[in-house]
């Protein structure tokens, strides 16, 4: 079962994704990127008991409502894990503020105190630290190594419910931007195709930013990775 909900200023796409293959109830988040109401909304519709937050990577848009969804559950006696990959994790706790600052400025965007409230007490450090091949959370959900987009870039990957979470390395028609800290356009599409489009075709992809898509669809007529 995978939930989309479109969350926070940049329109990032949150997941809620529990296994076919599991009965138990229980799911994972993934990139909560904003109003943290509306996804502890969902979760509750869905009868679904959280387990943990896995970031694709550790940028603001995909990150911002970690630290209220933690809390709020804890309040529930819920303890949620965050996994992320040990390349970005600087993107969370203590050092986050620093390094959320510099892409902001990077982009032109101005620092503002309310975005500086939030660093770096509402973003809880790392649990978990994934690397290649990592099952998240005990599900059948693998972890791909896509740097790129950021240094510590990944995809989660389930072969028997046929989903790939790509966040912002693979998009419909489109790749991740490479233009801030971190980022390496060459890399990220060599990772892409090495490493996304050997995937069966039929794969749903389930991107960062916009619609859903399938491997095969990339593969013909994603014009970033057929120049």
């Amino acid at each position: 079962m995978v939930k989309q909900i479109v969350v926070g200023v940049l329109q990032t796409n949150c997941y809620i994704y529990s296994s076919d293959s599991n009965p138990t109830g229980e799911c994972i988040v993934i990139d909560p990127g904003g109003d943290e109401g509306t996804i502890i909304s969902h979760i509750d519709e869905l009868g679904l008991s959280p387990v943990g937050v896995a970031l694709t990577h550790g940028h603001f848009d995909h990150t911002s409502a970690l630290g209220s969804l933690v809390r709020h559950f804890k309040r529930e006696q819920i303890t949620l894990k965050v996994a992320i990959h040990e390349r970005d994790k600087k993107y969370l706790g203590k050092s986050s503020e620093e390094h959320h600052k510099r892409d902001f400025l990077n982009l032109g965007i101005a620092y503002s105190d309310d975005m500086a409230g939030t660093f770096p007490e509402s973003l809880p450090p790392a649990d978990i630290i994934l690397t290649e091949g990592d099952r998240v959370f005990g599900t059948d959900l693998v972890v791909i190594d896509t740097p790129g987009h950021t240094e510590g870039g990944v995809c989660f990957y389930s072969a028997g419910d046929g989903v790939l979470f790509s966040g912002d390395t693979l998009f419909f028609e489109g790749i991740g931007r490479s233009d801030i800290p971190g980022g390496d356009g060459f890399l990220l599409v060599k990772n892409i195709k090495k490493k996304l489009l050997i995937l069966p075709p039929e794969t749903h992809v389930y991107s960062g930013h916009g619609p859903v898509t399938t491997i095969g669809r990339e593969t013909r007529a994603n014009p970033f990775l057929n120049m």
